[in-house]
């Protein structure tokens, strides 16, 4: 701990480290080659850091400082974490399928490349998948559509994800065009089906008495 054993460490190749969230935060150090698989990934991970006494502490990586001209890395905040303990977390958005919209010219845009939620760490996902298949030129998806029961998100009902968007080359959708012609003909047939059953329900008109 300080400055001078700090700078120490640094020169010898390691990285200072420190834990929060248990009963009193717990310094270390580690080769700096340890953390490459797990800061240089978008994904999250949780980790078990393992201390020469013996002790294994279960954790997620919660703060990282680089160096702002080598890049190297100068020091690691975990937070632990407890089994039966909810944990906040971001976790990265996965975008999957193909968009109808897309096919049609439109532009897909990301606006929320990571979700915060609060789960127990048993429950945490590695990403959250948003399928885009169905989504037309115009559409959005909001974070209500990948609620689940395993995580609570931590943003508002309104916040968007995705949306795919118009664009100059963007063409008119032929599915939805299909569909509405279609839909049109089953009511055009309905209504022939109504005229004629009524017109077969209607009473017959006498015929003039002759005087």
């Amino acid at each position: 701990m300080g400055k001078s054993a700090t700078k120490a460490l640094r020169n010898a190749g390691e990285v200072p480290c420190v834990v929060y969230g248990g009963d009193e935060p717990i310094h270390f150090s580690a080769d700096e080659l340890a953390f490459k698989n797990l800061v240089y990934t978008p994904d999250v991970h949780t980790v078990v850091i393992a201390l020469e006494d013996g002790t294994k502490i279960n954790a997620i990586l919660q703060d990282i400082q680089f160096h702002p001209v080598s890049d190297r890395i100068l020091h690691i905040d975990f937070y632990q974490i407890f089994d039966d303990k909810e944990v906040m977390l971001e976790i990265p958005v996965r975008v999957v399928g193909n968009s109808r919209g897309v096919r049609n010219g439109g532009v897909l845009r990301i606006v929320t490349r990571k979700l915060r939620i609060k789960a127990i760490p048993e429950n945490l996902p590695d990403f959250i998948e948003v399928d885009i298949t169905e989504m037309k030129i115009g559409n959005k998806k909001y974070v209500t559509s990948v609620a689940s029961d395993d995580y609570k998100i931590l943003h508002p009902d309104n916040t968007v994800i995705c949306q795919v968007r118009t664009s100059r080359t963007a063409i008119v959708d032929e599915v939805d065009e299909e569909e509405e012609e279609g839909l049109e003909g089953e009511e055009g047939a309905e209504e022939g089906a109504e005229g004629t059953e009524a017109g077969a329900e209607a009473p017959a008109a006498e015929a003039p008495a002759e005087e």
